[in-house]
């Protein structure tokens, strides 16, 4: 079944519009979690219960809630890690408590895909998405659709840089993408692509331990206390220019 749960994650960000939030909540000791959250209900009020008839679901099944990690998976492909490089074998080990969590719901036409990592420094988050593109090393077997988790290397483009800096009075977060890289995504984005992704945003949501001073980015929104931040970009304007959500962050 985690099978078929990567499958439609992977269905997910190739066909269909979504919302994507990247959460941090970082704690008054610096440690705290990274989650990217990815709402698809657009795509349960299309499918409904085929959707999850199509994950071998019990036919009177109306919902799903299930939770598994990357280590598990890398388990099953231990014999094709064994013969990745040094470097490669790294840049895995640095998955190992990703969570991944699907919620699917035909009734609230809920469906809710989240990527989870805690962390014990923000400073931890930095090569996020270059380790996230070493799934694609992963060749355990020849068939795409028995390999999943290589399939989602798609997640992230290996020749961008996200990097993340917290010391207690600033934050950053910096995403550095080469331009001849910036003007092949923005070639391939045209045509269907564009189209199924026209209505979707992408969200920075940020919670810190103290009050937020300033914000680099004019379109930053507060919550009360002003110790959570907010960014929303239409998805298409982020996937063609990352670094439009780039932030630097002042503490009072």
């Amino acid at each position: 079944m985690k099978s078929k749960f990567l499958l439609l994650f992977t269905f997910l960000f190739l066909l269909v519009s979504c919302n994507f939030t990247e959460n941090i909540d970082v704690q008054a000791d610096g440690t705290g979690k990274f989650s990217l959250e990815i709402d698809g209900s657009g795509f349960m009020a299309m499918a409904g219960d085929q959707a999850l008839q199509g994950m071998n679901a019990k036919k009177d099944t109306k919902s799903i809630d299930s939770t598994f990690s990357f280590k598990q998976i890398f388990e099953k492909n231990k014999d094709s890690i064994a013969k990745l490089s040094v470097e490669q074998q790294t840049a895995l080990k640095k998955l190992e408590n990703v969570l991944i969590n699907i919620k699917m719901n035909s009734e609230t036409k809920q469906l809710l895909l989240s990527m989870n990592l805690p962390f014990k420094s923000v400073n931890e988050l930095d090569g996020l998405m270059e380790n996230m593109s070493s799934l694609k090393n992963l060749k355990g077997k020849s068939d795409k659709k028995d390999n999943p988790v290589a399939m989602i290397s798609g997640m992230s483009n290996s020749n961008a840089k996200l990097s993340f800096n917290y010391n207690g009075k600033k934050f950053s977060r910096i995403v550095i993408m080469p331009k001849d890289q910036i003007k092949k995504i923005t070639a391939d984005s045209l045509g269907m692509a564009k189209m199924f992704f026209a209505s979707s945003k992408y969200t920075l949501k940020y919670h810190f331990p103290k009050v937020v001073k300033s914000v680099s980015n004019p379109d930053a929104m507060f919550s009360a206390d002003r110790k959570t931040i907010t960014v929303e970009y239409p998805f298409m304007d982020y996937s063609e220019n990352p670094e439009k959500l780039n932030l630097n962050v002042v503490f009072e």
